[in-house]
């Protein structure tokens, strides 16, 4: 709508202001919803297009930016950072990639065999079948990436741009097109890659987050989100309801079968910035990461023998460098969700949940011609190398894809939200297979904090077994399938099925079938809508079903709830149902749901 428009609806003035970088638009008094809308409306976000998150990654000083950064050398020898070890492959000039005091990266036959990824390719799993979705808050130049793949011997998959709010194509940087070659390496024959660029501000990356979702036959089995930022900062700029909503389309994922993973962030266990950019003193995570709905990625640095082994692993932390180092803590907006329990200590959500390869030294090599960002008066080559738990998302998205690959061509089901079977493999005895446990190091940034008290921030610290600095450690792809392969359930077919002649209101109760063609358990959900009112919900008991078969469901209706649809049917107001079967996790989230049926409730 027009901002004149806007004003009017929601009763708050509109005013222009410029921040360092950009202008915006913001209210300047608090919206107020037309009282026709009010108990039907949760929020209002939009009304403010301030960026949230920047596409600029040239700088770690940046208020809320995506997570990657340049790699930038100096005289002295970072925490984790270490010259590149292990024997790499690829063109020359790839080989090379560098900065100006010649420290090469690691090129994708190295990080990739260091992660376990070959037996996937020997045994025909390189992504094919499969869709990986981006979302992203700047362009891409696909020629950049058919370099880079023509240098290391890789196909590139269809990539196909989606805008969300955005009435062009972005811009390219060095962002979009890391993303895309670190996923490229990783799942090579993928059917599709689909890209969502979104502007930098609340509610269109909202809208990103929901888009691959909302995209007819498009559906992805993996969406990998390389950005974020603090929670504070989100909350400030979204409010609750910004972050429900958020929460309802990242919990519709997961309930669709798709993995979203997201990065943890690049500062370390202080992930919260200054509008001038400087880090702020005080522990913090980023967000979506620390959504229980995502799998946040931190980051690590690796150390390999000549055969591209890994003999030793670090988490990543360049604090006396570039104060830059994996993201990783306790949320402050979220409580600890079902598979964390005996994992951590507290009643708070803790991540990162995993970690990968994200350490600046070496970093990643990769093609970049995005102006200024990769080519610039300081460097004025193509080649360049890079790091931040963004590289390290798309990796392991990559090979999520591939194990989601080789489970249905076997009739299992998609992997979904990983965090319940990466939390169940942790703590058994298959944790030492699956998971490259990391404990040296850790993320804490407290001492190297301009105009901080010099005293670590006391988070966190690098253990046995899980801990906030890397999770459960890194991931070996093959490992992980073999193990999936015996715990994800075949795939298991249901479906919904409503009795005719039914009298909710006089028996009290909706009734519906659910079928299941092998055990499952099952229950119903019902969206109930009295005429122009706010609906309300009726969930079903759970059952459990140890071979197929139907089971008839009831949906017992609460007092009030009986009196609110009597008293409509006195009124002759249209009351409408709409029924969802669920099949449901061990952990009782939806895991599956069926299309609605819809009930004309008469009587």
């Amino acid at each position: 709508m027009s901002a004149r428009l806007a004003e009017r609806l929601f009763a708050a003035p509109l005013a222009e202001f410029r921040s360092e970088h950009t202008r915006f638009v913001a209210p300047l008094a608090p919206v107020s919803v037309p009282a026709r809308l009010r108990g039907l409306v949760e929020g209002v976000i939009g009304l403010d297009t301030e960026p949230q998150i920047s596409p600029s990654v040239a700088s770690l000083a940046t208020a809320a930016r995506s997570s990657r950064v340049t790699a930038r050398v100096a005289a002295a020898q970072p925490a984790s950072a270490l010259p590149r070890s292990g024997t790499p492959s690829g063109c020359p000039a790839g080989m090379a990639a560098g900065d100006q005091d010649d420290n090469p990266g690691f090129t994708p036959s190295q990080y990739l065999t260091a992660y376990d990824f070959g037996p996937m390719y020997t045994a025909g799993y390189r992504g094919q079948g499969q869709r990986v979705a981006l979302i992203e808050i700047d362009g891409y130049s696909l020629s950049d990436v058919a370099t880079f793949a023509q240098c290391f011997g890789l196909p590139v998959p269809a990539v196909t741009a989606y805008g969300v709010d955005v009435p062009r194509p972005l811009p390219p940087t060095g962002e979009a097109t890391l993303d895309l070659e670190v996923l490229d390496a990783a799942a090579p024959d993928l059917k599709a890659i689909d890209v969502y660029e979104a502007s930098a501000d609340a509610a269109s990356t909202l809208a990103a987050f929901a888009a691959p979702l909302q995209n007819p036959r498009r559906k992805p089995q993996v969406i990998s989100a390389s950005l974020g930022l603090c929670e504070a900062d989100a909350y400030d700029g979204t409010g609750l309801a910004g972050i429900d909503a958020t929460q309802r389309v990242l919990e519709v994922a997961a309930a669709s079968g798709v993995s979203l993973l997201a990065a943890s962030g690049d500062d370390g266990s202080a992930d919260c910035e200054t509008g001038a950019g400087e880090p702020i003193d005080s522990v913090a995570v980023n967000y979506p990461a620390s959504s229980r709905w995502a799998t946040a990625v931190g980051g690590t640095n690796l150390s390999l023998n000549a055969a591209n082994q890994i003999t030793g692993q670090s988490v990543w932390n360049d604090t006396t460098l570039t104060l830059a180092a994996g993201g990783g803590g306790v949320s402050s907006l979220f409580s600890r969700p079902a598979y964390q329990k005996g994992v951590v200590p507290g009643n708070r959500r803790e991540v990162p949940d995993v970690s990968m390869l994200a350490d600046l030294l070496p970093g990643y090599s990769i093609y970049c011609t995005a102006a200024p960002e990769c080519l610039n008066a300081e460097n004025s080559s193509p080649w360049l190398t890079v790091g931040g738990t963004s590289a390290a998302t798309p990796l392991l998205a990559g090979g999520i894809a591939l194990v989601d690959q080789m489970l249905r061509t076997s009739d299992h089901e998609n992997l979904g939200l990983l965090n319940p079977l990466l939390y169940e493999l942790g703590g058994s005895s298959a944790a030492a297979s699956v998971f490259d446990d990391i404990t040296t190091i850790g993320n804490d940034t407290g001492p190297y904090i301009p105009g901080g008290n010099g005293r670590p921030l006391g988070c966190c610290g690098a253990t046995v077994g899980y801990d906030d600095a890397s999770g459960w450690g890194s991931v070996a792809i093959a490992s992980f399938a073999q193990q999936a392969s015996l715990r994800v359930p075949e795939i298991v077919n249901f479906s919904l099925s409503l009795p005719r002649r039914q009298r909710p209101v006089e028996h009290g109760e909706l009734l519906a079938g659910v079928s299941c063609s092998a055990a499952c358990a099952i229950g119903a959900v019902a969206e109930v809508k009295v005429g122009r009112s706010k609906s309300f919900v009726v969930v079903s008991k759970l059952f459990h079903r140890r071979s197929r078969g139907r089971e008839r469901i009831a949906l017992k209706f609460s007092k009030g709830q009986l009196r609110t649809l009597r008293s409509a049917l006195a009124q002759h107001r249209k009351i409408v149902a709409t029924v969802y079967g669920a099949r449901i996790d061990a952990l009782g989230a939806i895991q599956h749901q069926t299309a609605g049926h819809k009930l004309l409730i008469r009587s």
